[in-house]
């Protein structure tokens, strides 16, 4: 009698431990069968910077080519987002398309004193709050030296854009905001007819008129309703028993819907409480 041989029990115990080894590769391996969450996509406030704890470089904005529906003053393919100071002289030359009046300036004062005032001062000169909190932290130069006066509006418009140095960029400030916000340090230099209103709008926590409006550019208007109509097919002889039974379910042309009940009690609801 021959004696067992070892060898399928070897051979049993390696295909084990690599079928083992091998499992958990086996969930991760087709990184492409996945159930479309992980999509290429742009973060919000995703960082030019390769490292995700990168949070000195500037957030990315519009992918490559894209052109926002609104049209820009200078997308991204023109001139890049970098806080350099070769990049924003780029922008010296644009002109700036919004006239000094009181609603620019009474704009610009609100999200300057939102964005800006916290380092350059309500006047401008560099005695904010940081400074004032640690005299450290006044490192931010006043607005009203000739240098600054003698830089051009699309030199601060692209300030604003692109930041500089140890200035972040206010890119959240929309486009033409950031016009109403270079008017209105050019009202604090003194360069202006009218006279700027200094001081921040209203405390914090407050709304309405002391803060600046709604988006311009975002989406504000809803998907309007246009109740479905029948259309006969060009050539059709008239509409088939199946047409006629829908034509039933219709309301009558000019005949009040349940939608539109529901818009007049919204706008009662809303004259109650305006």
């Amino acid at each position: 009698m021959k004696p067992e041989s070892n060898l399928m029990p070897a051979f049993v115990r390696v295909a084990r431990v690599v079928t083992v080894a091998a499992l958990p590769f086996s969930f991760t391996a087709c990184t492409w069968f996945t159930d479309f969450k992980n999509q290429p996509r742009l973060e919000p406030w995703e960082s030019f910077g390769v490292s995700v704890t990168d949070t000195m470089s500037a957030p990315r904005y519009n992918p490559q080519h894209s052109v926002p529906v609104q049209g820009t003053e200078v997308a991204g393919v023109q001139i890049s987002y970098t806080p350099s100071p070769l990049t924003v002289d780029s922008m010296s030359s644009l002109v700036n398309p919004k006239p000094v009046t009181e609603a620019s300036l009474e704009n610009g004062r609100k999200f300057y004193s939102i964005n800006c005032a916290v380092c350059h001062g309500d006047l401008g000169d560099a005695n904010g709050t940081m400074k004032a909190l640690n005299p450290n932290y006044g490192f931010s130069p006043s607005l009203l030296t000739e240098s600054a006066k003698g830089r051009t509006d699309g030199y601060i418009w692209g300030m604003l854009r692109n930041g500089r140095g140890i200035m972040p960029n206010y890119a959240r400030i929309e486009e033409s905001d950031r016009w109403d916000v270079v008017n209105y340090v050019r009202a604090l230099q003194g360069l202006t007819t009218l006279k700027p209103v200094i001081g921040a709008p209203g405390m914090p926590g407050m709304n309405g008129a002391t803060v600046p409006r709604a988006s311009a550019t975002a989406p504000q208007k809803p998907a309007p309703f246009t109740a479905p109509t029948i259309q006969l097919t060009p050539g059709s002889s008239g509409a088939n028993s199946a047409t006629t039974g829908r034509d039933k379910m219709l309301p009558p042309s000019g005949a009040a819907t349940a939608h539109d009940d529901d818009h007049d009690a919204a706008g009662a609801a809303e004259e109650m409480f305006q």
